[in-house]
């Protein structure tokens, strides 16, 4: 069947640019299912966009559908019909659901039983019609975070539809929506002012090039990566590209021109992070770095939206508006560093935290209480103490400064900058400006650990302060990221400080009962303990450690997150790779945990024990023994090792001894020795978990 390339151009105002990646493949998409449930056949579909269209090509489209004839099977006509030979209602809903009547039935026989059958003879479609209903039923489809209504009509867009163009090869195939009808008039670049015609698809690409559109998003793409790559040789630097803000650029411009700007070598005093956010998140230019020695310069990169040779002009205008931006900035941090850190922290109080938490000021207070207590539960010396708290207290300072009221981002950023300034030590300034680390998944934890201490109270005391007032995170709701808050403290203590959750969270929870807000201290422990032991297990989940060791090892007394690990992967590890000893593990646990009775205790009498129980009770203390020594040294094979180790002793138990024997005191005993066993593994895991899969 003969085929011809189908395009479809839907023109629009400047769309949004991020979404405008979701959009184009989403169209694409819709556009190929359509197809395809139609029965059309077709070759590749190409997706396209620039920031005023989204384009879809499909190439080698059938003309029309291949005409069928289909013979559907039913019931069996026994069920199919009646003594009287009327159709049931089998017959009649399967006729019904094909579209059909019952009367138009017929029966056959097939594999050696009659059946009833619906012969039906699908036509040939035409290509334009299947077109025509596939294009006009995706168009409404395409998803937007927010989509705009204008004129007088009901339909919804991201941005307001200007034009179509709707092609199949050199013939207009129609497609309406929001009023606007398809065409074959495209249009150019907008300050080029044309709207050139298309012949028919294999020219689309060529005449938009001539109207200075290139509406090949990957192209585009290479085009600023190789001219950005040019600047950078030609000069020797480097360039700072942010995958998002580059591809924020690549569909802002329809004809990408990579050019470089400068600003004043003054503004190279201001903090470079602040020069770098003002030029990426205002107005997409890229910092230039000296390739050698990694210092900003004062060169930038843009990227313009034109063919023209109009470079000069271009890059003038840029560069007065980047100067106005850094003269911006640079007054904030100059009027900042007029006003002492404890001025700031000062304004604190007049900056609301969460309404019934109280202040910025009160958070600022309890972090800096917590910072205190997790120095002493880590055990750390003295002036990397007295550098945590002197950090937390002037932690939250700068949100009040002008800079980071101007750029958000930069919070403890510029903090860490104005510490410097007023002489604060090396490692403060470092802490204060790593204590929002780590702020999403894969960034890098705090560099010291002044820093690591202020960032587990500071993400701590917002986790205890909402379970405090009942408002913990629910499925759809985390307005104060306390799961990425809770995986953040777990990553910190388990790389960092080594220590445990569960001793801090009482501290935390202290300040705000001094801060006059009331919560059952024990129950809210608990439900903080719980949730971030939650977030642990799905951390540990998340390294591929089995849902029934996870759980093991959760059932069990260890909690440090270093700790945690290790037995979880302990335990992973003797499963993969030693099997005997899993095995062994397992075994030992499950043949005696079923009968031990925890109320009667683990006082054993020697002198009621024969030489299988004498031998397991000194197995057992010997167990524990090496068990103890093994937790301090923190070997968890070796704790693995020496619980397997049981499985003899405890083999010959059960071989020679009658647990459940009439005596009652031997059948105590007996139970009570069992217990002693027990009590080697509980507090290294719940080995029932495992031992359930034996």
């Amino acid at each position: 069947m003969a085929t011809r390339d189908y395009l479809i151009e839907l023109g629009c105002e400047e769309l949004p640019a991020i979404p405008l990646y979701k959009a184009t493949k989403q169209f694409g998409d819709l556009v190929r299912d359509g197809l395809d449930a139609a029965g059309l056949a077709h070759g590749d579909v190409r997706s396209m966009s620039t920031p005023r269209r989204i384009t879809v090509i499909v190439s080698n489209l059938a003309e029309a559908t291949e005409a069928e004839s289909l013979s559907l099977r039913g019931p069996a006509a026994a069920i199919a019909f009646d003594a009287d030979g009327n159709p049931t209602k089998a017959a009649q809903g399967f006729a019904r659901g094909k579209g059909a009547d019952a009367s138009e039935l017929v029966v056959r026989e097939d594999e050696g039983r009659e059946y009833v059958f619906l012969d039906i003879e699908k036509p040939a479609r035409p290509a334009t019609e299947i077109i025509t209903e596939v294009v006009s039923a995706s168009i409404p489809k395409l998803s937007w975070p927010r989509s705009q209504r204008w004129g007088r009509g009901h339909e919804t867009f991201g941005r307001p539809l200007r034009w179509i163009v709707s092609l199949f090869g050199d013939e207009v195939v129609p497609v309406r929506f929001a009023g606007v009808e398809a065409g074959r008039t495209t249009r150019g670049l907008r300050v080029l002012h044309v709207e050139p015609a298309i012949a028919d698809v294999a020219s689309y690409e060529s005449v938009l090039e001539d109207a200075g559109v290139i509406v090949d998003t990957d192209r585009r793409r290479q085009l600023i990566l190789d001219g950005i790559k040019k600047i950078e040789d030609e000069n020797g630097l480097r360039a700072e590209t942010p995958a998002k803000i580059f591809d924020e650029v690549v569909n802002l411009v329809e004809w990408p021109q990579v050019l470089m700007g400068a600003f004043d070598e003054e503004f190279l005093r201001v903090p470079h992070e602040i020069i770098c956010e003002s030029m990426l998140s205002n107005q997409r230019y890229f910092p230039l770095y000296n390739a050698q020695s990694g210092e900003l310069t004062r060169n930038f990169i843009l990227v313009a939206n034109t063919p023209l040779d109009v470079a000069d002009t271009v890059v003038d205008g840029n560069e007065r508006v980047v100067r106005a931006r850094l003269y911006d900035a640079k007054f904030f941090y100059d009027e900042d560093l007029k006003v002492s850190l404890e001025e700031f922290r000062s304004r604190l109080a007049r900056v609301g935290f969460q309404e019934k938490l109280g202040t910025v000021l009160q958070k600022s207070e309890r972090v800096e209480r917590l910072s205190s207590a997790i120095c002493e539960v880590a055990g750390l010396d003295a002036e990397t103490s007295a550098d945590a708290i002197r950090a937390a207290h002037f932690a939250k300072a700068d949100l009040v400064s002008g800079a980071v009221i101007e750029f958000t981002s930069q919070q403890g950023v510029m903090g860490a900058y104005y510490a410097k300034a007023a002489g604060e030590h090396e490692d403060v300034a470092i802490a204060m400006s790593d204590h929002y680390r780590p702020r999403f998944a894969g960034d890098e934890l705090p560099r010291n650990i002044a820093g690591c201490v202020v960032a587990v109270a500071d993400k701590l005391d917002t986790i205890a302060g909402m379970f405090a007032i009942d408002e913990p995170p629910t499925g759809s709701k985390d307005p104060f990221a306390l799961r990425r808050s809770a995986i953040g403290i777990l990553n910190i203590l388990r790389e960092k400080l080594h220590i445990g959750y569960e001793e801090l969270v009482p501290a935390a929870l202290e300040s705000y009962a001094e801060q006059g807000i009331e919560f059952d201290a024990g129950a809210v422990r608990a439900s903080v303990c719980a949730f971030i032991k939650g977030r642990l297990e799905q951390m540990a989940r998340d390294e591929k450690i089995d849902a029934d060791t996870v759980a093991a090892v959760s059932a069990g007394s260890v909690s440090a997150p270093v700790d945690y690990f290790a037995l979880a992967h302990a335990l992973k590890d003797a499963r993969d790779n030693d099997a005997d000893t899993f095995d062994n593990l397992a075994t030992a646990y499950a043949r005696a945990s079923h009968l031990a009775d925890a109320d009667l205790g683990v006082d054993v009498d020697a002198s009621l024990l024969g030489d299988a129980e004498r031998e397991l009770l000194q197995a057992s203390d010997a167990a524990q023994a090496a068990v103890d020594a093994a937790f301090s040294a923190k070997d968890f094979t070796a704790v693995i090792a020496a619980l397997a180790g049981l499985r003899a002793p405890v083999d010959r138990f059960f071989d020679e001894v009658l647990v459940m024997d009439q005596d009652e005191a031997l059948r105590t005993n007996r139970l009570r020795l069992l217990n002693r066993f027990e009590a080697v593994f509980s507090d290294v895991a719940n080995i029932g978990e495992l031992a359930r899969k034996k």
